[in-house]
């Protein structure tokens, strides 16, 4: 394992963070989505809610962006605010989370989690929320030692059309 990186900042995203973010979402299809789930969609999806978020961010939504103490990119978090689906509580969710690959396995996720966790906090709300795909068992491990459970499961159906 490489060591972890001891300057690593976490700052508000800057228009001109929005090249590196749309790179970083590229590597997402490598972590374990379904088969059915293509990578151009996939990537599409994600890099669809970053152009709109630097476009017009959305009411309650922010983007925190990890550097090296040298300012060079490292991750991202894109954070929005949504509702409990039983309660109707307002609360954060983590709707994209990505390290480049040079950073991997070196704090930038953890750190990235913590500023989303303050955000919350900062926000008024009780919880964070995430989504993880059931194959991404690095990421699924990383959430766990974090102190994230698993509340619900989502199961798909592919229909075949008639």
């Amino acid at each position: 394992m490489r060591d972890t990186l001891d300057d690593i900042i976490v700052r508000p995203a800057r228009a001109d963070d929005r090249a590196f973010l749309l790179r970083a979402v590229e590597r997402l299809p490598e972590f374990g989505p379904p088969s059915w789930r293509t990578p151009a969609e996939l990537v599409e999806g994600e890099a669809r809610a970053v152009r709109g978020y630097f476009a017009a961010p959305p009411p309650g939504t922010t983007v925190f962006v990890a550097t090296a103490g040298d300012g060079a990119p490292l991750g991202f978090v894109f954070l929005e605010r949504t509702r409990d689906y039983f309660t109707g509580e307002e609360h954060g969710h983590v709707g994209i989370i990505a390290v480049a690959a040079p950073a991997e396995g070196r704090g930038v996720a953890k750190a990235l989690m913590r500023a989303a966790e303050r955000w919350g906090r900062d926000a008024g709300y009780r919880k964070l929320t995430l989504t993880v795909f059931d194959g991404n068992l690095r990421a699924r491990a990383i959430y766990e030692h974090l102190g994230y459970r698993p509340e619900t499961l989502r199961y798909v159906k592919l229909l075949e059309r008639t």
